[in-house]
C-alpha cells in the first residue's frame, strides 16, 4: 500500500485527545504498520501554528496536495460543522472511522463510516449509528438504538436502550436518556441540544434545548 497520509480536521481540544489513538486505528483498519502512517492536524484555514502537541498541522489545501493515498476524519463538537468540513474535502480523501483501543462494541451493530470512539465508550447489541457519530469518553450507546448522521455524544453520555436520535442531535456531558420501549422509542429530534446533566424523561422536539431533571424545553428570550 505504500506511507499513508491520515488528517484529523480541527487542532482544538477534542482533537487534542483523540489525536493520540488516531495511528494505532488506522493501522488496525487498514492492517498496517503504523510506521508507514503519517498524521496530521488538519485545519480548513491557513494554521497560525506549524505543530500542535508535536503534530504537524497543515491547511486544508495542503493536505490535499499530499501525494498517496489519503484519509481523514473530524474532530469537532457541532455535527453541522462536521458536515461542512466532510464537504469541503469532498472525494480527495476518504473517511475513516477511529476507535481508541479501550472503546467497547458488542455483536450486531451497525455503525456507519466516520464515527469516533473515544477511550472508555461502549456500543452494547443492535443499536444502528450513521455516520460521523462522536462518543466522547464514558459515554455508551445501549440495545436498540438508532442514531442519525453527524450526532454528538459529549463525555458521560448514558443513552439507554430503544432511542431513537435523529441527525445533528447534541448530547450534552453526564446527559441521561430514559429508555424507551419496542412499541414507542423515545426520540429526540434532529438538531435537538440536550444540556448537560439533563434526564431526558420523554420526546425531545427538533430543533429544542433541554435542560434539567426532568429534562423540559428551554423558552427562548
Amino acid at each position: 500500500m505504500g506511507r499513508v497520509k491520515f488528517g484529523l480536521l480541527g487542532a482544538g481540544g477534542f482533537a487534542r485527545e483523540v489525536m493520540p489513538f488516531v495511528k494505532g486505528s488506522v493501522a488496525k483498519t487498514l492492517l498496517i504498520s503504523e510506521e508507514n502512517i503519517n498524521v496530521y492536524f488538519v485545519e480548513t484555514w491557513q494554521p497560525k501554528e506549524s505543530t500542535v502537541n508535536g503534530y504537524s498541522v497543515l491547511s486544508l489545501d495542503e493536505f490535499i496536495q499530499l501525494k498517496g493515498k489519503k484519509y481523514f476524519n473530524v474532530a469537532v463538537g457541532s455535527g453541522r460543522d462536521r458536515e461542512a468540513m466532510v464537504t469541503e474535502v469532498g472525494s480527495n480523501a476518504e473517511p475513516l472511522s477511529l476507535q481508541a483501543p479501550q472503546a467497547t462494541i458488542f455483536d450486531c451493530n451497525i455503525i456507519a463510516n466516520g464515527s469516533v470512539f473515544c477511550p472508555n465508550t461502549m456500543v452494547t447489541s443492535n443499536a444502528s449509528i450513521g455516520k460521523f457519530f462522536h462518543c466522547n469518553i464514558y459515554a455508551y450507546v445501549a440495545h436498540d438504538c438508532v442514531i442519525g448522521d453527524f450526532v454528538t455524544f459529549a463525555p458521560g453520555v448514558r443513552c439507554n436502550g430503544r432511542v431513537h436520535i435523529e441527525d445533528y442531535a447534541y448530547i450534552g456531558t453526564n446527559a441521561i436518556i430514559r429508555e424507551g420501549t419496542s412499541e414507542k422509542p423515545l426520540r429526540i429530534g434532529k438538531g435537538a441540544v440536550v444540556g448537560m446533566g439533563a434526564v431526558v424523561t420523554k420526546d425531545v422536539p427538533a430543533g429544542a434545548t433541554v435542560v434539567g431533571n426532568p429534562a423540559r424545553v428551554m423558552e427562548k428570550r
